[in-house]
């Protein structure tokens, strides 16, 4: 799902009681840079992520890099005053994967704790079953050590999946991961080729 440019659309505005989830502004660099260029926000994010994160990469990615391909669908999550403090995105998938569709989120550390990643994760949840259709199930990958982040994931309905020694890799090195989805309402995992 793309426009004429190649780029995924404009994401839609979805409100809730803690934030508002909007598409980003060039205006948002500034406090993206601000929230972002932390290292223990970067702890927890994948590799690639830029680390420092200076005010070009904030431009950049407000610009229309969020809106490509590999990012797909990125919401800024917006809190007091409108002011953007992190992002949460849905990526479809191709392929043997095309029923699935990735979920990414982080905040910026001022704004933990206050249940705002947990509402947007509701809420993005709940716009992906509208606008895909054809997905069946939403995933996410999280760092075994991050239990902030599968607390959010619970909090909002995903459930863990499976555990995975050594399956990511983070400065360098691997380390544990573990696996947190849900299906679409109403649907209920295949039966096929389990044990009797």
């Amino acid at each position: 799902m793309s426009d004429a440019t190649g780029l995924a659309p404009e994401v839609p505005t979805l409100a809730g009681r803690r934030c508002t989830l909007r598409a980003l502004r060039a205006a948002d660099a500034p406090s993206i840079q601000r929230h972002a260029d932390d290292p223990e926000v970067a702890r927890n994010l994948f590799d690639g992520f830029p680390q420092p994160y200076t005010l070009a990469e904030a431009e950049r990615w407000c610009g229309p890099m969020h809106r490509q391909k590999a990012f797909a669908h990125v919401f800024g999550i917006a809190v007091e005053g409108d002011e953007v403090a992190g992002c949460i995105s849905v990526t479809p998938q191709d392929g043997l994967w095309a029923c699935s569709a990735l979920v990414g989120y982080w905040l910026g550390r001022a704004h933990w704790r206050r249940g705002i990643v947990g509402e947007a994760l509701q809420l993005v949840t709940a716009w992906a079953w509208d606008a895909f259709p054809a997905t069946t199930r939403l995933w996410m990958p999280i760092y075994a050590r991050n239990l902030g982040s599968q607390g959010v994931a619970r909090h909002a309905g995903y459930v863990l999946e499976g555990r995975m020694p050594l399956a990511m890799r983070k400065d360098g090195r691997a380390i544990d991961a573990v696996m947190y989805g849900c299906t679409r309402p109403g649907m209920r995992p295949s039966e096929e080729g389990r044990g009797s």
